[in-house]
Protein backbone atom coordinates (compact mmCIF):
# COMPACT_ATOMS: atom_id res chain seq x y z
CA UNK A 1 0.00 0.00 0.00
CA UNK A 2 1.37 3.41 -0.88
CA UNK A 3 -0.88 6.37 0.83
CA UNK A 4 -0.88 10.00 -0.29
CA UNK A 5 -1.74 12.47 2.34
CA UNK A 6 -2.62 15.76 1.74
CA UNK A 7 -3.25 18.86 3.69
CA UNK A 8 -6.22 20.94 3.96
CA UNK A 9 -6.35 23.98 5.12
CA UNK A 10 -10.13 24.49 4.81
CA UNK A 11 -12.94 22.42 2.77
CA UNK A 12 -12.13 24.11 -0.20
CA UNK A 13 -8.86 22.55 -0.30
CA UNK A 14 -10.33 19.31 1.22
CA UNK A 15 -12.41 18.79 -1.56
CA UNK A 16 -9.36 19.86 -3.84
CA UNK A 17 -7.36 16.85 -2.86
CA UNK A 18 -10.18 14.29 -2.85
CA UNK A 19 -10.57 15.60 -6.80
CA UNK A 20 -6.68 15.15 -7.36
CA UNK A 21 -6.09 11.69 -6.01
CA UNK A 22 -5.32 11.81 -2.29
CA UNK A 23 -6.00 9.12 -0.88
CA UNK A 24 -5.76 10.76 3.22
CA UNK A 25 -6.06 14.00 4.16
CA UNK A 26 -4.46 15.84 7.54
CA UNK A 27 -6.05 18.59 8.81
CA UNK A 28 -6.76 20.05 11.93
CA UNK A 29 -9.60 21.52 14.52
CA UNK A 30 -9.39 25.21 16.24
CA UNK A 31 -7.28 24.07 19.13
CA UNK A 32 -4.14 21.89 19.73
CA UNK A 33 -3.13 21.62 15.98
CA UNK A 34 0.69 22.93 14.65
CA UNK A 35 -0.81 25.78 12.55
CA UNK A 36 -2.84 27.41 14.44
CA UNK A 37 -2.79 30.49 12.15
CA UNK A 38 -4.27 28.30 9.14
CA UNK A 39 -7.49 28.63 8.17
CA UNK A 40 -8.71 25.45 10.40
CA UNK A 41 -11.59 23.69 10.92
CA UNK A 42 -14.55 23.94 12.93
CA UNK A 43 -15.65 20.99 15.02
CA UNK A 44 -19.29 20.99 12.85
CA UNK A 45 -17.06 21.37 9.48
CA UNK A 46 -15.04 18.51 11.23
CA UNK A 47 -17.35 16.60 11.03
CA UNK A 48 -18.49 17.78 7.62
CA UNK A 49 -14.89 16.93 6.15
CA UNK A 50 -15.11 13.13 7.39
CA UNK A 51 -18.87 12.25 6.43
CA UNK A 52 -17.33 13.93 2.40
CA UNK A 53 -14.22 12.26 2.32
CA UNK A 54 -15.67 9.25 3.86
CA UNK A 55 -17.92 9.08 0.61
CA UNK A 56 -15.09 9.06 -1.51
CA UNK A 57 -13.42 5.98 0.22
CA UNK A 58 -10.66 8.80 1.77
CA UNK A 59 -9.25 8.36 5.09
CA UNK A 60 -9.19 12.05 7.59
CA UNK A 61 -6.23 12.12 9.78
CA UNK A 62 -6.50 15.01 12.64
CA UNK A 63 -3.20 17.23 13.63
CA UNK A 64 -3.74 17.25 18.07
CA UNK A 65 0.47 17.68 17.37
CA UNK A 66 1.23 20.33 20.56
CA UNK A 67 2.68 19.90 23.36
CA UNK A 68 -0.53 20.05 26.16
CA UNK A 69 -0.73 22.09 29.01
CA UNK A 70 -2.01 20.09 32.65
CA UNK A 71 -5.09 22.84 32.52
CA UNK A 72 -5.93 22.04 28.81
CA UNK A 73 -6.24 17.91 29.67
CA UNK A 74 -10.03 17.65 30.23
CA UNK A 75 -10.69 19.81 27.33
CA UNK A 76 -8.23 17.77 24.72
CA UNK A 77 -10.06 14.36 25.97
CA UNK A 78 -13.52 15.99 25.44
CA UNK A 79 -12.22 17.02 22.21
CA UNK A 80 -11.03 13.61 21.25
CA UNK A 81 -14.07 11.80 22.50
CA UNK A 82 -16.01 14.29 19.65
CA UNK A 83 -13.43 13.04 17.40
CA UNK A 84 -13.55 9.46 17.72
CA UNK A 85 -17.50 9.63 17.55
CA UNK A 86 -17.50 11.26 14.04
CA UNK A 87 -15.29 8.63 12.73
CA UNK A 88 -12.05 10.39 12.37
CA UNK A 89 -9.63 7.82 11.28
CA UNK A 90 -6.41 8.50 12.91
CA UNK A 91 -4.76 11.45 15.31
CA UNK A 92 -1.56 12.85 14.72
CA UNK A 93 0.03 13.83 18.09
CA UNK A 94 3.45 15.31 19.24
CA UNK A 95 2.84 15.08 23.43
CA UNK A 96 4.12 11.79 24.55
CA UNK A 97 1.90 12.08 27.63
CA UNK A 98 -1.09 12.75 25.67
CA UNK A 99 -0.33 9.65 23.46
CA UNK A 100 -0.17 7.49 26.43
CA UNK A 101 -3.32 8.79 27.72
CA UNK A 102 -4.96 9.24 24.96
CA UNK A 103 -4.18 5.37 24.00
CA UNK A 104 -6.00 4.42 27.58
CA UNK A 105 -9.43 6.26 27.28
CA UNK A 106 -9.71 5.64 23.46
CA UNK A 107 -7.97 2.08 23.16
CA UNK A 108 -9.83 1.69 19.44
CA UNK A 109 -8.53 5.39 18.22
CA UNK A 110 -5.66 5.03 16.14
CA UNK A 111 -2.54 7.48 17.03
CA UNK A 112 0.07 8.35 14.60
CA UNK A 113 3.50 9.93 16.05
CA UNK A 114 3.98 13.46 14.65
CA UNK A 115 7.18 14.95 13.30
CA UNK A 116 7.07 16.95 16.11
CA UNK A 117 8.09 13.69 18.81
CA UNK A 118 11.56 14.18 16.19
CA UNK A 119 11.20 10.58 15.11
CA UNK A 120 14.38 9.75 13.98
CA UNK A 121 16.05 6.77 15.81
CA UNK A 122 15.09 2.90 16.83
CA UNK A 123 15.07 3.37 20.41
CA UNK A 124 12.61 6.10 20.53
CA UNK A 125 10.38 4.69 17.94
CA UNK A 126 10.08 1.56 20.03
CA UNK A 127 8.90 3.62 22.81
CA UNK A 128 6.41 4.78 20.88
CA UNK A 129 5.25 1.99 19.26
CA UNK A 130 4.87 0.64 22.99
CA UNK A 131 2.41 3.00 23.57
CA UNK A 132 0.21 2.18 20.70
CA UNK A 133 1.59 4.18 18.33
CA UNK A 134 0.88 2.46 14.67
CA UNK A 135 2.48 5.12 12.39
CA UNK A 136 5.47 7.63 12.68
CA UNK A 137 5.59 10.52 10.78
CA UNK A 138 10.15 10.70 10.25
CA UNK A 139 11.68 13.86 10.72
CA UNK A 140 12.43 16.02 7.34
CA UNK A 141 16.26 16.45 7.59
CA UNK A 142 16.44 12.50 7.44
CA UNK A 143 18.25 10.58 4.41
CA UNK A 144 16.44 8.37 2.38
CA UNK A 145 19.33 5.60 3.77
CA UNK A 146 18.26 6.72 7.94
CA UNK A 147 14.67 6.08 7.18
CA UNK A 148 15.17 2.56 5.42
CA UNK A 149 17.84 1.53 8.27
CA UNK A 150 14.84 2.13 11.02
CA UNK A 151 14.11 -1.30 11.26
CA UNK A 152 11.07 -1.16 14.26
CA UNK A 153 7.80 -2.67 12.38
CA UNK A 154 5.75 0.22 12.28
CA UNK A 155 4.53 2.63 9.66
CA UNK A 156 6.56 4.66 7.99
CA UNK A 157 5.37 8.14 6.59
CA UNK A 158 7.62 11.32 5.37
CA UNK A 159 7.08 14.25 3.62
CA UNK A 160 7.70 14.50 0.12
CA UNK A 161 7.04 17.90 -0.89
CA UNK A 162 6.40 21.76 0.93
CA UNK A 163 8.02 23.90 3.55
CA UNK A 164 11.40 22.68 5.00
CA UNK A 165 12.50 23.65 8.68
CA UNK A 166 16.01 25.32 9.30
CA UNK A 167 16.15 23.69 12.89
CA UNK A 168 15.44 19.75 13.89
CA UNK A 169 12.00 19.02 13.86
CA UNK A 170 10.27 19.56 17.24
CA UNK A 171 13.14 21.11 18.71
CA UNK A 172 13.67 24.69 17.63
CA UNK A 173 12.86 27.64 20.14
CA UNK A 174 13.67 30.13 17.89
CA UNK A 175 9.97 31.75 17.18
CA UNK A 176 9.80 31.58 21.12
CA UNK A 177 12.87 32.71 22.05
CA UNK A 178 12.23 35.76 19.14
CA UNK A 179 8.99 36.31 19.29
CA UNK A 180 7.24 34.70 22.19
CA UNK A 181 5.58 32.29 20.35
CA UNK A 182 6.09 28.42 20.24
CA UNK A 183 6.23 26.10 17.44
CA UNK A 184 5.36 23.73 19.84
CA UNK A 185 2.21 25.57 20.23
CA UNK A 186 1.52 25.68 16.77
CA UNK A 187 2.49 29.57 16.50
CA UNK A 188 5.94 29.75 15.09
CA UNK A 189 6.32 32.84 13.39
CA UNK A 190 8.52 31.28 10.79
CA UNK A 191 11.23 33.96 11.81
CA UNK A 192 14.08 31.54 9.59
CA UNK A 193 12.10 32.94 6.96
CA UNK A 194 13.07 36.83 7.74
CA UNK A 195 16.05 38.41 6.10
CA UNK A 196 19.33 38.58 8.30
CA UNK A 197 23.14 40.38 7.65
CA UNK A 198 25.95 37.87 8.10
CA UNK A 199 28.85 39.47 10.53
CA UNK A 200 32.44 38.51 11.02
CA UNK A 201 34.93 39.39 12.96
CA UNK A 202 32.74 42.71 13.24
CA UNK A 203 32.24 43.54 10.38
CA UNK A 204 29.12 43.04 7.83
CA UNK A 205 29.29 40.24 4.94
CA UNK A 206 28.18 41.06 1.74
CA UNK A 207 25.45 38.41 0.21
CA UNK A 208 23.82 38.10 -2.46
CA UNK A 209 21.11 36.26 -0.73
CA UNK A 210 19.33 37.88 2.47
CA UNK A 211 17.92 35.34 3.54
CA UNK A 212 20.60 33.40 5.47
CA UNK A 213 18.56 30.76 7.48
CA UNK A 214 15.47 30.32 5.11
CA UNK A 215 15.75 26.91 3.49
CA UNK A 216 14.45 25.99 0.18
CA UNK A 217 11.21 24.03 -0.71
CA UNK A 218 11.05 20.14 -0.72
CA UNK A 219 10.60 18.73 -3.67
CA UNK A 220 11.12 15.01 -4.49
CA UNK A 221 9.42 14.33 -7.66
CA UNK A 222 12.25 14.17 -9.93
CA UNK A 223 13.58 11.11 -7.23
CA UNK A 224 10.35 10.09 -6.06
CA UNK A 225 10.86 6.37 -7.97
CA UNK A 226 13.49 5.88 -4.86
CA UNK A 227 10.79 6.21 -2.13
CA UNK A 228 8.25 4.58 -4.22
CA UNK A 229 10.87 1.58 -4.05
CA UNK A 230 11.61 2.05 -0.16
CA UNK A 231 9.53 0.35 2.95
CA UNK A 232 7.76 4.40 3.57
CA UNK A 233 3.61 3.43 3.22
CA UNK A 234 2.68 7.03 3.12
CA UNK A 235 3.64 10.43 1.43
CA UNK A 236 2.85 13.44 2.93
CA UNK A 237 2.60 17.14 1.29
CA UNK A 238 3.29 19.54 3.50
CA UNK A 239 0.61 22.52 3.13
CA UNK A 240 -1.97 23.63 5.25
CA UNK A 241 -1.64 27.53 5.07
CA UNK A 242 -1.20 26.62 1.24
CA UNK A 243 -3.73 27.58 -1.53
CA UNK A 244 -6.34 25.07 -2.84
CA UNK A 245 -4.71 25.37 -6.11
CA UNK A 246 -1.92 24.51 -4.55
CA UNK A 247 -3.55 21.22 -2.81
CA UNK A 248 -4.89 20.26 -6.28
CA UNK A 249 -1.97 20.93 -8.47
CA UNK A 250 0.74 19.08 -6.04
CA UNK A 251 -1.59 16.21 -5.42
CA UNK A 252 -2.41 15.32 -8.81
CA UNK A 253 1.28 15.77 -9.56
CA UNK A 254 2.12 12.78 -7.12
CA UNK A 255 -0.61 11.19 -7.85
CA UNK A 256 0.23 10.67 -11.18
CA UNK A 257 3.70 9.42 -10.33
CA UNK A 258 2.03 6.70 -8.00
CA UNK A 259 0.05 5.09 -10.57
CA UNK A 260 2.28 5.27 -13.01
CA UNK A 261 4.59 3.26 -10.76
CA UNK A 262 2.16 0.81 -9.34
CA UNK A 263 1.50 0.47 -13.14
CA UNK A 264 5.29 -0.26 -14.07
CA UNK A 265 7.56 0.27 -11.43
Amino acid sequence: MKELLSPAGNMECLKAAVNNGADAIYLGGKTFGARAYAGNFSNEELKEAVNYAHLYGIKIYITVNTIIYNTEVDELIKYIEYLYKIGVDALIMQDIGMISLVRKVFPNMEVHASTQCHNHNNEGIKLLKELGVTRIVLDREMSLEEIENIDVDIEKEVFIHGALCNCYSGCCLFSFMNGGRSGNRGECTQVCRLPFKLIKNGEYVNNESKYLLSTKELNTINNFNKLLDSDIVSFKIEGRMKTALYVATVARTYRMAIDDYLEDP
